[in-house]
């Protein structure tokens, strides 16, 4: 069986990985593709040496535009690649551009979509990332379900009357956790380096658009991480140009942010934190299997199963409600959170499911 995969940020190439490493056992010829949606300077060949990662067979080299220009760019040269490998199945992962372009490309092609981490819903319309999964999900001949809430959702949506497969697979970002943490461990220093105590300081990190480019938003989140930065050390990996953007805003942090690191480092930044604040949707999830409670920046999250466990705390824009949820979650023991994400084997199920497709 020949199958293209479709990829376009970091955090896609890790999930992607683990899933590779399993498919290059069974009898599945994968193709992948990076249309290079999120550039990534980060994304060198030490990258890929370094997580172990293939490197993808084709390099489009499309970002840095806007939505509608981007995804026909992208949908032109995947089609091009379709045309030229004839996979049986395309698979895409997540919300992004690059995994609609993919999806949509497939289907008028008449080639089967697998889409990784479908059925999630934030039910936010106004997120770019809400509508990329809904018409992705649609489209897709095998739906890839990360959480029994994600198969209710695709079920309340009808899609048990549409010509497609629903498979409750795992979560793919929880088989990377387990996999990269064991590495991690033996070759990341940034505990050391920076001098950090384990369980005494707030990781955090802010990327989101409606965040950063919100001047009142950026305030309160400021205020908010200054407040904190006074009880407990807050570690903040900052990108430059959300720095400019704190900047231009005349904003003050009570504490030195770090430069942006390597997702091995991250890992170790997360395992010994004392807890975790952030505005990133795959950092919820790893904050869980990391067993960390997380305050999420946002009013909505495709999470909810994180919430109900009261391990999740949406700050709804809100410094007060998110100090609360600080307040209340540090120091307390995190509950027991049982296979709310698989056990692990996410990958396993997903090759063996592609493995039975006939060309």
């Amino acid at each position: 069986m020949k199958l293209l995969t479709i990829l376009g940020a970091r955090p896609q190439f890790i999930k992607a990985s683990v899933v590779s490493r399993v498919i290059r056992e069974h009898d599945v010829q994968e193709k992948i593709v990076h249309t290079g949606q999120h550039y990534d300077t980060n994304m060198s060949e030490i990258f890929f040496n370094e997580m172990g990662i293939s490197k993808p067979d084709y390099n489009l080299r499309i970002n840095c535009l806007d939505h509608g220009a981007m995804t026909g760019r992208m949908m032109e040269q995947i089609e091009r690649i379709i045309l030229k490998e004839t996979p049986d199945v395309l698979m895409v992962y997540g919300d992004t551009n690059t995994t609609l372009a993919g999806a949509l490309t497939a289907k008028k092609q008449h080639v089967k979509v697998a889409h990784v981490e479908a059925g999630l819903r934030s039910y936010n319309m106004d997120m770019p990332e809400e509508i990329n999964r809904i018409l992705t999900d649609r489209i897709s001949d095998y739906l890839f379900c990360p959480t029994a809430r994600s198969v209710d959702n695709l079920h309340k949506e009808g899609y048990g009357n549409f010509d497609c497969k629903i498979e409750k697979v795992g979560d793919v970002m929880y088989d990377a956790a387990l996999y990269y943490s064991k590495k991690s461990d033996t070759v990341s220093e940034i505990i050391s380096s920076l001098r950090l105590t384990p369980e005494k300081y707030v990781l955090c990190t802010v990327h989101r658009q409606e965040n950063i480019n919100d001047p009142e938003k950026l305030k309160s989140i400021v205020d908010l991480l200054n407040t904190i930065n006074k009880k407990t050390k807050v570690i903040l990996p900052l990108h430059p140009r959300t720095k400019k953007i704190i900047q231009s805003y005349g904003l003050k942090l009570s504490f030195k942010p770090i430069a942006p690191v390597g997702y091995l480092d991250m890992i170790q930044l997360m395992k010994n934190s004392a807890l975790i604040i952030t505005d990133s949707g795959g950092m919820q999830k790893e904050a869980c299997f990391f067993r960390k409670f997380c305050i999420t920046l946002r009013n909505e999250t495709e999470w909810m199963e994180l919430v109900d466990h009261k391990v999740n705390f949406l700050a709804r824009n809100n410094k007060e409600v998110a100090l609360k949820a600080f307040n209340r979650c540090i120091g307390t023991k995190y509950p027991i959170v049982k296979d709310l994400f698989g056990n692990g084997n996410a990958a396993q199920k997903i090759t063996e499911i592609l493995e039975k497709i006939q060309p």
